[in-house]
Parts: C-alpha cells; structure tokens; sequence
C-alpha cells in the first residue's frame, strides 16, 4: 500500500486503515482479540502456542490439520505455508529433535565428531561408521 500510494501520490492513513481490517479482515477481531487477552494473561508470553486457549485450539484441530496436509502432499498440491507452520509446531513441543542425525551425518561424511545425551556436554565422539578410513576426526585433519 504504500509504494502504491508514493506511486498514485495517495495520502493514506495507515493506523485507520489497520482499524477498518479488524471489521473486515480474514483475521477477525474475535481472533486479534483473544492475542490481546492472551498477552494481558502474560505479558511476556513468547509463543501463543503457550497460551492455554492457543494451545487447546492447535492440539484440537491438528488431526484434521494432518490429514489435510497428507492429502494434498498424496495429491501432489503444494502446501509450502501450512505444512512449514505443522513442521514448526512439531518441532516446538517436542522435548528432543534429530539435531544427533544431523551430527551423526556430518560425522559420517566429514569426521566432525558428536556429542551424545548420555555423556556430559563438552564430550565429543567419533564414530568409524563404515569400518573404513582410519581415526581421522576433524581436529586431526589437515589440509
């Protein structure tokens, strides 16, 4: 809206405009409402997914979420936004994720060493995955 109005010389009043949205908008103000109450509840609140009526909404609709996604992906309809969004839910509730497959692979592939949730931080390991390839780890590597 506004290169459009530098570009027709319009003079818009953007926070009017915001309000008449909230009458009118696909995000209705029932919805902007329940963020207002959910930071009143928490002003510090860093995700809505950790607002309780936030919460029960997502947890309760995920199921249908699923299988619309898995339709439209069995379908070869992309959804790049809805299955990012599942994809960021997923990972935010869970308590571990496959951060060790990624250490695994770069350990497999460049000798870069891993650390594993039984062992204290800081202790690193090498795996010779293939039986191949001597003891070469990163910090041994030279070029």
């Amino acid at each position: 809206m506004r290169e459009a109005a530098k570009e027709y010389t319009w003079n818009l009043n953007y926070g009017g405009i915001a309000l008449m949205w909230r009458g009118g908008c696909i995000i209705r103000s029932v919805f902007l409402g329940k963020i207002r109450e959910a930071f009143d509840r928490n002003p510090d609140l860093t995700n809505l997914l950790l607002d309780p009526y936030f919460t029960d909404k997502v947890v309760n609709a995920q199921d249908g979420w699923r299988r619309v996604l898995s339709a439209a992906i069995q379908n070869g309809i992309p959804v790049p936004a809805l299955t990012t969004a599942l994809s960021y839910f997923d990972g935010y509730r869970c308590e571990r994720l496959p951060a060790n497959l990624l250490q695994a692979q770069r350990d497999y592939f460049g000798a870069h060493t891993y650390e594993r949730i039984d062992k204290p931080r800081g202790e690193f390991f090498h795996t010779n995955w293939t039986g191949r390839g001597g003891d070469t780890a990163s910090s041994t590597y030279n070029v």
